[in-house]
Parts: C-alpha cells; structure tokens; sequence
C-alpha cells in the first residue's frame, strides 16, 4: 500500500504542478518525507523551515503585525507562510504548518498540540484547525501527515471537477 508521500508525488506528477513547504513546529519533517520518494525534484521545489518569527518575516513576508495581533501559531500566520513561500519558490501549490509541539510553550489560549496547516492555491489559500494530543515527536509526525493528507483531498476533489 503506498504512503502518503507516494500518493502526493503521484498526483502532482499526474497534473504537473508544483509544491514548496513552509514548516515551523514540523522542522523539515513535512520535506523529508516528500524527499523520500525518488523523482520527487519533479515536483517539489523545496521549503523554508521558519522557526523563529523573524524568519517568517524575512524568508517568507509574514507580517509582523500578523504575528503581533494573532501570534505565531494561528490561521492568519499560517496562511500568510503558505502563500509567502508560494511566492517565494514560485510554486503551483504550498503547505505551511505551524504549532506547538510540545511539552513546554502552551498556553490556555493556545495548548500544546495547536497546529494550523495552511494550502495555498492560485485560487487562494484553506487553513486548517489541529489539536493533537501526544508527545513532541507524536505531534510533529502527526502535523506531517495531516499537511499531507489536506493535499492529497485538494487534488483528489480538483481532479474531480476537471
């Protein structure tokens, strides 16, 4: 049975289109994995792990005014990275993910296990809600395969329309 990465590699390849990443509280897991199938540098075009915020400034054109109102870790930082490095990498696609992971760093507001995955379209850009409850590790795995998992719909409900 394929993986994820493999279903994601498939699908871009089949449409010919093209996807960067933008990672915070994932590290570079969400672009090791779609390293891992061979021929992958067909379609992906790389990433920016952003993990402090002046690198999400910098790198990516968030905002800081974003990240001052609404924080780091929330939908409009996550959308605002998934279109930066959209932009950036000049790609078709991107996912941003962006969270904490854990033990330490949350909040009431925001608790350990908050994370925003944002896909950034020519059609504009979905921000997904995420509460996951496991260790550092747990979350960080748990963040890549839901970023994954929110492409392969895009392009499983694309292809469907035409």
């Amino acid at each position: 049975m394929p993986n994820l990465e493999d279903i994601v590699g498939q699908r871009l390849s089949e449409r010919g289109l093209t996807l960067a990443v933008a990672e915070s509280c994932t590290g570079g897991l969400l672009g090791h994995r779609l390293t891992n199938v061979s021929g992958s540098s067909r379609y992906f075009l790389g990433g920016v792990v952003s993990y402090a915020n002046p690198a999400k400034e910098s790198l990516l054109s968030v905002p800081k005014e974003t990240m001052v109102k609404h924080g780091a870790v929330s939908p409009e930082t996550a959308v605002a990275m998934a279109a930066g490095v959209r932009r950036l990498l000049a790609a078709d696609l991107a996912l941003s993910v962006t969270g904490i992971s854990g033990p330490t760093g949350g909040t009431p507001e925001k608790p350990v296990g908050l994370t925003y995955i944002a896909l950034a379209t020519p059609e504009g850009a979905r921000v997904e809600r995420y509460l996951f409850a496991g260790d550092r590790l747990a979350n960080k795995t748990l963040a890549a395969e839901a970023a994954l998992r929110l492409l392969i719909e895009h392009l499983e409900a694309a292809s469907q329309k035409g």
